[in-house]
């Protein structure tokens, strides 16, 4: 695609429609014109919203939003359909999601060198890149997915407090007790055994960490005091998938090619050895997906209402039930660390756990739709969460980082995002930052991070470069378009202290 530029009609100064003759639905995009992304994802909007009779009203795309290889659809974006599931519009991670947690820690309780040997301490407890991280039996496995992240606060006895009550949907993302049976019908055993070794672990994918903030610049004072939110007081940020059994329960119920061997060889025995009481339903979906892997190059539509639609629903919520308890495990194994490193209790306080990517059913605009987030957060405002005592004065939080050397900001949800279908950023997005000197190896990397008072942990990939801050968008400039779009509203600023990461 060349000259997008001739197909974008400005509503706002931070906000534009993007529409060809081949879309069906216009593309919003939410951002500014110096944030509009490269003509490869314009492309990417043109080539989805040609699907016709799929969309409802227009496709929506955040700041963030980028082209990732491998994918049809691009990153950052939230598209709704009344009638179908699109599993290839969302990236194969279900539940990649991020959580901040409060402690009693604070800049005048903890030094920076007691905190090096937190760190020092977390980059055993809490791996990135390891195969087994905190074991669990294989019926503790069964019970998260069919009944959410209660199961393992029971099995481990974790104490974070408001751990169920400020997760989202209460970590559980069905809508009513699954059994064991259903379970097994609909996500092989062999993921469910690998699974027992697989909790308590960050990943060395794509930007995961665990960050020690330090909250800076009060925006909103009241919403703060409501939060429980002081200056200098330190939070961890953690940022997760929903592991191996997430991605290849996806790999199994969706048309997309294996980004590796072992995934391509695990998928493969998976499925060999999946005894599904849903037999005929699983075979139908099977013979979709092998269509749209060598034939149909348009999306895969699961009928939203149908047989097909519901198993791979359900596969993709038991997955995403393991994605939270993941974060509740990691968030646990901190606590513990500090507990014996310190010798202390840091009083871990859930402040919210929220998806990146999901799919879920919603109202909008009088139409009960299906909302496919794919590295977008949900922001409700505060109309829409009646059902929680704190956030239904304040709005859903929302977490906006950038590169883990750069501020961060703590958001709430407005009731004026209706257009957005109530979604945000789940960061800034790759972009040259002109106003940063850019890197070019990990000695610089970490010389530039230690002049900013940050200090890098791990850092085993060698990739890792790649989340130079100079990499990144501007955030202070993706944030006034939040604020001026009313997709959230600013509570605080966070400052980067100490990052873990692969």
């Amino acid at each position: 695609m060349t000259n997008p530029e001739k197909n974008l009609r400005e509503i706002t100064p931070h906000q534009f429609d993007f529409q060809t003759e081949k879309m069906s639905v216009p593309s919003r995009f939410f951002m500014s014109a110096d944030l509009l992304p490269e003509e490869e994802t314009f492309a990417q909007a043109e080539d989805i919203a040609s699907n016709q009779d799929t969309f409802f009203r227009h496709t929506v795309a955040m700041p963030d939003v980028c082209s990732k290889p491998g994918r049809k659809n691009a990153s950052g974006t939230t598209i709704v359909s009344e009638k179908y599931i699109l599993p290839q519009v969302n990236d194969s991670d279900p539940n990649c999601g991020m959580r901040l947690v409060k402690t009693n820690l604070t800049e005048e309780n903890i030094t920076p060198e007691e905190i090096d040997k937190l760190f020092q301490e977390l980059v055993n407890i809490v791996p990135t890149k390891k195969l087994v991280g905190t074991p669990v039996p294989f019926d503790v496995v069964v019970d998260i997915c069919r009944r959410g992240t209660a199961a393992i606060v029971e099995h481990l006895g974790i104490k974070t407090k408001n751990e169920l009550a400020n997760t989202q949907c209460g970590g559980n993302f069905f809508e009513h007790e699954m059994t064991r049976q259903d379970i097994f019908d609909v996500i092989p055993k062999l993921y469910l055994f690998f699974a027992k070794f697989r909790l308590g672990i960050i990943g060395a994918a794509g930007n995961h960490f665990l960050d020690l903030m330090k909250v800076g610049d009060i925006m909103d004072a009241e919403m703060a005091e409501k939060f429980g939110l002081k200056k200098g007081q330190y939070l961890f940020m953690i940022h997760t998938g929903s592991g191996i059994l997430g991605q290849y329960t996806m790999y199994t119920h969706t048309a997309k090619k294996r980004e590796h061997f072992s995934q391509a060889l695990m998928v493969t025995l998976g499925k060999l050895t999946f005894n599904s009481g849903k037999k005929e339903i699983y075979q139908k979906m099977q013979t979709k997906i092998r269509q749209h892997m060598t034939q149909d190059d348009s999306l895969l539509k699961y009928d939203a209402h149908g047989p097909d639609g519901k198993m791979y629903m359900d596969a993709r919520a038991a997955a995403s039930n393991f994605g939270t308890a993941n974060r509740a495990v990691v968030t646990h194994n901190i606590s513990e660390a500090i507990k014996k490193i310190l010798g202390r209790d840091p009083e871990m306080d859930l402040i919210y756990d929220l998806p990146h990517i999901s799919i879920t059913k919603e109202e909008h605009f009088g139409k009960n739709v299906f909302v496919h987030r794919s590295n977008t957060s949900r922001a409700y405002g505060p109309s829409r969460m009646t059902h929680h005592p704190i956030y239904k004065t304040t709005g859903e939080p929302a977490f906006i980082p950038s590169s883990m050397a750069t501020d961060a900001y703590i958001c709430v949800g407005t009731d004026r995002n209706a257009e957005s279908f109530f979604s945000a950023p789940h960061g800034t997005g790759k972009g040259q930052n002109t106003a940063e000197k850019s890197i070019s190896n990990k000695n610089e990397l970490f010389a530039k991070m230690a002049a900013k008072g940050v200090k890098l942990y791990n850092a085993q990939s060698s990739i890792v470069i790649n989340q130079d801050s100079a990499r990144y968008k501007n955030i202070d400039r993706v944030i006034e378009g939040v604020e001026a779009n009313g997709v959230a509203h600013l509570v605080a600023k966070m400052r980067p202290v100490a990052v873990l990461m692969y």
